[in-house]
């Protein structure tokens, strides 16, 4: 099923993923941001378990800010598989 996350505090304006029923990253897309490195961060996280992705991703920042696009997939992932809505 795709999900769509709306990212706070950082470049990227929307992520969409999808997430099988074996709990592994199907898909990743990117609106906005840096998009060298977002299409980077996609090949990287499909095919992987959305728990890992979280584990690896989670609190990371950019510069100045207390998050990052990396950080906001994690955050996104949380929301849906873990229905924090």
């Amino acid at each position: 099923m795709q999900h769509t996350y709306r990212p706070r505090g950082v470049c990227c304006r929307e992520m969409r993923f999808t997430i099988g029923e074996d709990g592994v990253i199907t898909k990743l897309e990117v609106s906005g941001g840096c998009d060298g490195n977002l299409k980077g961060l996609a090949r990287l996280v499909e095919g992987m378990p959305a728990e890992q992705v979280i584990q690896k991703l989670e609190g990371l920042r950019c510069e100045e800010k207390q998050t990052s696009c990396p950080g906001q997939l994690a955050e996104g992932l949380k929301e849906v598989i873990h229905g924090l809505f």
